[in-house]
């Protein structure tokens, strides 16, 4: 009996030495060209002399993929001996630094262009620099700053400096004007990663806005000139849960905005206004990928042509027009199937079919405004994309939408720079 419970307790303690997860003693990087290790190091969880947990190990692969820096990844466990291991991070850079090139016509037929550059992952440290200059009658620039990373692996920064200026039109009743509208905004965020899946940003932004009566219609008490010193508020908080396999995507994404503004003058009050963003992707077979987005917005619901959310092609309905409406509330749902027609080592052409169906609070009003039929919108098409798999962001687009709906009269082509959401 006792030979029995010593070989039983012989080959359980064997079972128990085999089955132990062995520990992490190096951990390595292949394929790096621009990036720097020691920020990949940051971003990912397993650390050297843990034990390994293929939990973790996935969870990295992910987080890896989602940098702006990094098209692919995936990783490879080599045994030393019984109880170490070597961990092995293949990736597949993107090429970061992407020019920008917009040309358009604005609200009176003018042709208008944007020409700016990005990199998003200069010095290989994972950080977004870049800037623009735009020509629509005005003269525009930006420049961006955002390095995730910059003070530790959870804690970051981000500055962001706009002088822009356009001609935009304002609603009022029936009739509309045309202004110049200008806004110099300086804008400081700290950025924070609470986790794997949790982010949150916060700062504060300093703005002035002027409006300058250009055209259109009038009436009392709508200014002709404003010139207003504003402070902004900001907090978003986003959790993402997708997983991406180049232009593929597929899980879950939240992103909360809100913002708080303060002014002092008689035509505006402080106000408030968020929104919510919410992305759903699923793969379907090995080319298709269904895309949704469904964005709920409110704000202080004042009577006034400023409203804060419009109603704009590039934005939220693809064939509506530029800037043709604005409100305090706004519920946009955009669904898309996307189809891979062609691929060819580093290029993929994409073709969708989509409806994007929207909805406003008009100024001052209700609630109910939301279901009134003059108020909805659906606007469907088609569209194409030109993918590059080594670009990040790559992604040249092209959409015509028609109206559907009775107050949908109108129809377009809508281009641009990455997928629409």
């Amino acid at each position: 009996m006792n030979k029995i419970i010593l070989i039983f307790l012989t080959v359980f303690c064997a079972t128990s030495l085999f089955s132990q997860a062995p520990t992490i003693s190096d951990i390595k990087f292949e394929g790096l060209k621009k990036t720097k290790e020691q920020i990949l190091l940051r971003v990912i969880q397993i650390e050297k002399g843990e034990e390994l947990k293929l939990s973790k190990l996935e969870q990295d692969i992910i987080q890896l993929k989602r940098l702006p820096a990094i098209s692919h990844a995936y990783y490879k466990i080599k045994n030393v001996d019984s109880s170490n291991c070597i961990v092995t991070f293949h990736v597949e850079e993107n090429f970061t630094i992407i020019p920008e090139v917009n040309i358009w016509t604005t609200t009176n037929r003018r042709l208008a262009y944007k020409l700016g550059v990005y990199d998003y992952n200069f010095l290989g440290r994972n950080i977004g620099i870049g800037g623009f200059y735009q020509q629509n009658g005005f003269d525009s620039y930006g420049f961006n700053f955002r390095a995730p990373m910059l003070f530790s692996r959870t804690l970051g920064l981000a500055f962001n400096h706009q002088n822009w200026s356009s001609e935009e039109p304002l609603y009022f009743g029936d009739n509309s004007a045309n202004y110049k509208y200008q806004n110099i905004s300086y804008e400081l965020l700290l950025l924070y990663r609470i986790n794997f899946k949790h982010n949150v940003d916060f700062g504060i932004n300093l703005f002035n806005e002027k409006y300058t009566y250009l055209n259109g219609h009038t009436a009392d008490g709508v200014p002709q000139q404003l010139d207003l010193n504003k402070k902004l508020l900001k907090f978003v908080y986003t959790y993402d849960d997708l997983n991406y396999f180049y232009h593929y995507v597929e899980g879950f994404k939240s992103q909360l905005y809100g913002q708080y503004v303060t002014t002092v003058n008689e035509y505006q009050n402080d106000f408030f206004i968020a929104w919510n963003d919410a992305f759903y992707f699923k793969r379907i077979g090995e080319k298709g990928n269904w895309a949704n987005r469904l964005r709920v917005g409110l704000s202080t619901n004042e009577e006034s042509p400023f409203a804060p959310f419009a109603l704009d092609n590039n934005v939220n309905l693809r064939g509506v027009g530029i800037l043709v409406d604005r409100g305090t509330g706004s519920i946009v749902w955009n669904t898309e199937y996307r189809h891979t027609l062609y691929e060819k080592k580093w290029f993929v052409l994409q073709g969708n079919v989509f409806t994007d169906f929207g909805t406003w609070r008009t100024p001052g009003g209700s609630l109910k405004d939301f279901v009134k039929s003059e108020n909805v919108r659906v606007y469907s098409g088609l569209g194409l994309r030109f993918i590059s798999k080594k670009i990040f962001n790559a992604v040249f687009r092209i959409d015509y939408g028609y109206g559907i709906t009775p107050s949908s009269s109108s129809s377009g082509l809508v281009f641009g720079i990455g997928q629409y959401f």
